[in-house]
């Protein structure tokens, strides 16, 4: 029987914490050499995997995935093991492609990084097998009972990769400094429809078996699976929508933009790489706004506004397909240059459909939340950088605004700085010059150096690009926003809140999605029950549809502790999992004596619906114990 004595991680080298570990490559044929990574015990210098084959059988009575992952090896050193990334699987055999059974052996559990698999290998091992089964917790998935469903017939299952979730399901090298093609064959229950980040069905298969195939190399945080009792809309003949059966026509019907968008980026950064693009949208459980998985975006239900006015996130979530999937950042310290570029490609994209002041309008509400995040961080606060040190931490916990609000203001400063033309000829030989690649910061700003910068001294000044990726803050000099709009809205809100017009009297008439969530922020912090009733009683703000709109007046109804719409919170929390609602409402819940009670019989009712991503961050917050 093959060796299974658990190696220590004391073993590994040493991997130090840089975004300088990466050097471009010397040509587009040349394969990119990746960045240590802190996260994964992967060592992709020696032994890098290329591609995946996946087996797998979804289970849903037992809530597991069993079956085999066959693993391509690029052998790039010599070296005589590979390392893979595993977290609570069950190993069951490894064998190589000559039918030898290897000695492995699994490294110390290690908080939210698993263990490493080590697998010896010889000089002529071209592809190693692992036979293995999820835990029924694995972190990745979250398993929905019928009833948790849209339908409420049928179990659904969605997976989270991102960012180093893809270990609780897959054995691989779960670093974004690795990219391999893959294929799979996935077997359901009939009935259900099966869909990965690859090329999809549209169709449900009678024996519930699917295959799939992705001939462009990836990240594994970009693997993705679910299934569902899904249907399939098209929307033109290179996009369409996945959803359960109640929900797919309205779907349709809110994302009829996205072929317009498609046209708009591809303008701008070149030709779509992808084949199609195709989103699918989850149960309100979903953890995130949106996962860019490739071919195939996972969007949250809350974006269903029926006024097609919540959809910059698809927006985010195709600009990926240049800014993230495309070109990746070769570690999470480097995630700005996912996030921060993509903020800055949807606005484009937006400013390119709706104009100039609507995607001022954006970058102000973005501006907000990121001062937001800045100031709860506190001076000086080293997650203020964009390049971040998440050293002994979750990447998980780098992910705030500063990677995509203050990412996007120093792209914007280098645009104002040099010319909007000039910068989109950059960005665009940027991505056709790393594509299929993962970068790191120093490589983007050796390519900023060489390709726009140019040895001229006084633009690099100007630039202070140092304050930008190694400062707190935000650097003297950050760009302007000014919206016509908003400042209509600010004469708004300060009438009412000096008094002068009550809420029969405010000009919302025509008002935009953006425009009312700058007046519900604008609003005092404290108000009288007589003013929120006013309010609620003239625009229906407890019981909006808009989601974003009422996480704002859910604020302000425990600011006051207006009782009338406890009901809406109640049933907000409860309804969906959406962690970007979810974590400042309950933030402010457990802040307060009188309200942490209510805050813990919602979540204690509401916690078995959320995904574990944001059950870890709720947990912390109230101090759960289970």
């Amino acid at each position: 029987m093959p060796d299974r004595r658990p190696f220590s991680s004391m073993a590994l080298p040493m991997i130090l914490l840089t975004a300088c570990t990466s050097p471009a490559p010397e040509s587009a044929d040349e394969p990119p050499r990746p960045a240590a990574d802190i996260h994964s015990v992967a060592r992709p210098t020696e032994i890098a995997v290329s591609h995946l084959d996946l087996d797998l059988s979804v289970d849903f009575e037992k809530r597991v995935l069993t079956g085999r992952a066959s693993l391509t090896l690029d052998r790039r050193a010599p070296a005589d093991a590979v390392f893979l990334d595993t977290r609570d699987l069950e190993i069951l055999s490894v064998t190589l492609d000559d039918g030898t059974e290897p000695n492995f052996e699994l490294g110390e559990d290690r908080p939210f990084l698993g263990r490493g698999l080590r697998v010896e290998v010889t000089p002529e091992t071209r592809v190693v097998h692992v036979d293995y089964r999820s835990s029924p917790d694995a972190a990745a998935l979250l398993w929905l009972d019928p009833a948790q469903s849209a339908g409420g017939e049928h179990p659904f299952l969605f997976t989270q990769s991102q960012a180093v979730l893809a270990r609780t399901w897959v054995p691989c090298q779960d670093t974004p400094g690795v990219r391999m093609t893959y294929e799979a064959t996935v077997r359901v229950p009939p009935r259900l429809l099966a869909v990965m980040s690859a090329e999809n069905p549209t169709e449900r298969s009678a024996d519930g078996v699917y295959r799939f195939s992705m001939p462009q190399a990836i990240p594994s945080y970009l693997l993705a699976l679910a299934v569902g009792d899904l249907e399939f809309r098209a929307m033109s003949e290179r996009t369409g929508v996945y959803a359960e059966p109640s929900m797919v026509d309205r779907a349709a019907w809110e994302f009829a933009e996205t072929e317009q968008m498609m046209v708009a980026v591809e303008a701008l950064y070149g030709p779509y790489r992808w084949g199609r693009y195709d989103i699918l949208v989850l149960p309100p459980s979903f953890p995130f706004g949106g996962m860019e998985n490739p071919r195939l975006t996972f969007a949250t239900p809350t974006i269903l506004a029926g006024d097609r006015s919540l959809v910059a996130l698809i927006a985010h979530e195709l600009a990926h397909s240049w800014s993230g999937n495309l070109v990746t950042n070769a570690t999470w310290n480097d995630f700005w240059l996912n996030e921060g570029f993509t903020v800055y490609l949807e606005r484009r994209i937006m400013e390119s459909i709706h104009g100039h002041d609507y995607a001022e309008m954006l970058a102000l509400l973005g501006r907000q939340d990121l001062d937001k995040t800045l100031d709860d961080l506190g001076d000086g606060h080293r997650d203020g950088h964009l390049l971040l040190d998440l050293e002994g931490r979750d990447p998980d916990d780098g992910m705030s605004d500063v990677a995509y609000e203050k990412g996007y203001f120093f792209l914007r400063a280098i645009e104002e700085a040099v010319g909007r033309e000039p910068f989109d000829v950059f960005l665009r030989d940027w991505f056709d010059s790393n594509a299929f690649r993962s970068a790191t910061t120093s490589e983007f700003l050796a390519y900023l150096g060489e390709h726009l910068i140019k040895g001229d001294e006084d633009l690099r000044q100007r630039l202070a690009i140092d304050r930008w990726i190694e400062g707190p803050g935000m650097p003297a000099g950050t760009p302007a926003v000014e919206s016509a709009a908003f400042a209509a809205v600010d004469a708004q809100i300060a009438g009412f809140a000096a008094g002068e017009t009550s809420a029969a009297d405010l000009a919302t008439d025509g008002w935009s999605t953006h425009e009312w969530l700058h007046f519900l922020r604008g609003l005092p912090e404290d108000m009288s029950r007589q003013q929120m009733a006013e309010l609620d009683a003239r625009f229906e703000l407890s019981a909006t549809g808009n989601s974003e709109k009422l996480h704002e007046w859910l604020h302000h109804v425990l600011a006051n502790r207006y009782e009338p719409g406890y009901a809406a919170l109640d049933g907000f929390l409860t309804s969906m999992g959406r962690r970007k609602f979810l974590k400042p409402l309950y933030q402010r819940m457990a802040g307060e004596d009188d309200l942490k009670p209510m805050a813990l019989d919602i979540y204690r009712r509401a916690r078995p619906s959320y995904h574990p991503v944001s059950v870890a961050t709720i947990d912390e917050i109230l101090g759960w114990d289970s």
